[in-house]
């Protein structure tokens, strides 16, 4: 027996206008993935010190040497380039003075890790290469200084800077979409 108030069947979709692929990986995610490989190389940078007191230099400390370069050499350089391009420029021309001051600091952190690296890279190549000239001293002492500046310029950005520029873009793509409507 058939309801009184069924409703009539639908009609057949239309076919749905074609789009653009989606985007592969939203550019946050990049930067937030990114973050937790610097994190993972630095304790792997502090077990290759370990390793070196130990057990001195082998195979094991050259392998490890090489990823440790292969990060901060690529994509670690290209993180911070990527953030200078996509992330700060929409939040200094904010107006927001806490958010330009915070975006200066990460700015002048980039510079300083960038030191730093220059500081540590001889060292870890001449580990990677197989030299024993390397400076274990040097590297204990350095190695937390530029992890806790790390440690801090990542949370600067998770914890204000990358939500700050994530709801500044969503207002830009907002106020174009009303303008085109």
């Amino acid at each position: 027996m058939k309801a009184a108030n069924a409703p009539a069947p639908r009609p057949p979709r239309k076919p749905r206008d074609t789009r653009p692929p989606a985007p592969p990986l939203p550019e946050f995610e990049k930067l937030d993935q990114a973050h937790r490989a610097a994190l993972e190389m630095l304790q792997a940078f502090d077990r290759l010190i370990e390793h070196l007191d130990d057990r001195g230099l082998d195979d094991t400390a050259r392998a490890s040497a090489k990823e440790i370069l292969a990060f901060f050499n690529g994509p670690g350089r290209d993180h911070h380039a990527q953030e200078e391009a996509q992330v700060f420029p929409v939040l200094l021309a904010s107006g927001d003075a806490e958010l330009v001051q915070h975006v200066h600091r990460l700015q002048q952190d980039h510079g300083w890790l960038d030191e730093d690296w220059h500081e540590l890279a001889p060292q870890i190549e001449g580990i990677a290469a197989g030299y024993n000239w390397y400076d274990l001293a040097m590297l204990r002492n350095a190695l937390p200084i530029y992890t806790a500046l790390h440690h801090d310029h990542i949370a600067l950005e998770e914890t204000v800077v990358y939500p700050a520029a994530r709801a500044a873009r969503a207002a830009i793509e907002a106020g174009q979409k009303a303008r085109t409507a």
